[in-house]
């Protein structure tokens, strides 16, 4: 075995002892602090002043790296159990080594930690890192403390970061992938995310990957209907349409006006949904249960599905890759480390059902 895939498993072990078991995280209330804080920050900076994001990076990305070809920003699920998802993809890139030699060597990555009040409380954390209220960083709503910051705002500085071509100066694609909670904020981030700019600007190439999120943002009022069509509900519960199912109250840092330049933009990027082909219990105890939610589908699969039908039919020729890991339900690690999710999360394979 290659010696750095070697070093890298005894790494990852080591790092997430939690990260063996097929989805450790996965029954945790999105209440309950968290088991472990992500222990390298970054600082995020907005108006009214900046506040520290906690974050798992594989490499010492201070001084130059001239190396790094790819990188890869995994976001976690409601249990904010970043450690797993960092190891998840770990492994997933361990996997794909073993095929193509130096891909460790060449790749970084990161991994979010958004956390919320219980977690700084249990940890007794600084005042200065950030915290969300509850579950409000998976539409790209503002953090409560210290300051008011999007976590669209973010992923902006992680991708600022990587922008920075004294510190990466050969990076030639970034791959922003998240599941459940991490695919909501991933979706959205992919309509809305403006902190790519650079990056495209440059020559990098930038895709999304949003697996198994529960809800998704529609572009209008319209939703599924039980004939295969979508229409606008008759009798929808009240504020279906609010962000971050639709664009009504949309956060601050989406400009007023922009949802027809957004979608546009949207259509044109690069995105993957990567769907569990058996996520499909409609009691699943973290799926969105919410009218609004509801108003998608009955359960992770079909609402993934029923969107790419709404997108095609607004965008006909769509390039957008729906593809379903068969066999895999609502779990993180079963996702990123199959066939289709290497191929995603890493850029490198294919699907064997793709839709």
């Amino acid at each position: 075995m290659n010696h750095a895939i070697k070093v890298l498993i005894l790494a990852a072990t080591a790092f997430s002892s939690t990260a063996l078991a097929a989805n450790p995280a996965a029954s945790r209330s999105a209440s309950a602090a968290v088991k472990v804080v992500a222990n390298d920050r970054l600082k995020v900076v907005a108006d009214g002043g900046s506040g520290l994001l906690p974050l798992y990076v594989s490499r010492e990305w201070r001084t130059e790296l001239p190396e790094i070809v790819h990188a890869i920003i995994i976001v976690h699920g409601q249990s904010r159990n970043a450690d797993d998802y960092f190891y998840y993809t770990q492994q997933a890139l361990v996997m794909v080594a073993q095929q193509y030699p130096g891909l460790i060597e060449h790749t970084i990555l990161i991994a979010p930690q958004f956390l919320n009040e219980s977690d700084t409380a249990a940890h007794s954390l600084p005042p200065e890192v950030l915290r969300w209220h509850v579950s409000a960083w998976e539409g790209g709503e503002p953090s409560q403390a210290p300051i008011h910051v999007s976590s669209f705002e973010a992923l902006d500085a992680i991708l600022g970061k990587l922008a920075d071509r004294k510190v990466f100066p050969n990076l030639k694609g970034v791959i922003v992938a998240g599941h459940s909670g991490g695919g909501q904020l991933v979706q959205r981030y992919a309509v809305a995310g403006n902190g790519d700019a650079a990056l495209v600007a440059a020559g990098v190439k930038i895709r999304y990957v949003a697996a198994n999120p529960s809800s998704y943002l529609y572009f209008s009022s319209e939703r599924p209907t039980v004939s295969g069509g979508f229409a606008t509900p008759a009798a929808a519960c009240p504020g279906y349409n609010r962000w971050k199912y639709g664009w009504d109250q949309a956060p601050d840092y989406v400009k007023p006006g922009s949802q027809a330049e957004l979608e546009k933009r949207y259509a044109a990027r690069d995105v993957f949904y990567l769907l569990g082909g058996a996520d499909t219990d409609p009691q699943q105890s973290a799926l969105d249960k919410t009218c609004s939610g509801e108003l998608q589908g009955a359960y992770r699969l079909q609402r993934g599905l029923n969107y790419a039908r709404y997108l095609r039919g607004r965008h006909p020729g769509l390039k957008h890759n729906v593809w379903e890991v068969e066999g895999v339900g609502h779990d993180g690690k079963g996702m990123l480390t199959s066939d289709c999710g290497r191929a995603a999360v890493i850029g490198i394979g294919t699907c064997p059902l793709s839709r």
